[in-house]
């Protein structure tokens, strides 16, 4: 164990004061902080090491995700021109003029509002004049439609 004595002045009632402290510090203290800031360093590299995995897992991800949102929209895109065109072509209601397939129109009449999943749940369940389209098409094409449908509208490519 190393100590050292600190001295100094301390204002008392009376007038300064010599005061005198013992320091002592323990070498396995300073050891243990040296290592607490190797064993930080090391884990800031693993985080960084981390980081960037998810990172490079995220970016590949995406990367397929938008390979499939790709064929879905192709798949979408087919799929209502074949079932729905008859009322919906570019983007229009035949039917209900002003219950259109633009997202504003959809913002307001959608119920669910407009995101993917009310689309899906119009898709398959109609509402009104429109027909539901579970049982008729596949789950893959409905979602194909609904995800082709969003990107239409929230793209504004009607």
């Amino acid at each position: 164990m190393h100590c050292s004595i600190r001295t100094g002045l301390r204002p008392t009632a009376a007038g300064p004061a010599k005061v005198g402290r013992a320091a002592c510090i323990r070498p396995q203290a300073v050891r243990s902080e040296a290592a607490a800031d190797r064993q930080a360093d090391s884990w800031a590299s693993i985080a960084a090491t981390g980081a960037l995995t998810a990172l490079v897992a995220a970016a590949t991800l995406l990367s397929s995700s938008a390979a499939q949102a790709g064929a879905d929209l192709a798949l979408g895109k087919q799929t209502f021109e074949a079932n729905c065109a008859a009322c919906h072509a570019g983007g229009n209601n035949s039917v209900i003029p002003d219950h259109t397939l633009r997202k504003a129109a959809m913002e307001q009449f959608l119920q669910g509002g407009f995101n993917l999943e009310a689309i899906t749940y119009q898709v398959e369940n109609g509402k009104g004049a429109m027909p539901a389209w579970s049982g008729t098409l596949d789950d893959d094409e409905i979602a194909a439609v609904a995800a082709y449908v969003y990107d239409q509208a929230s793209g504004d490519k009607w």
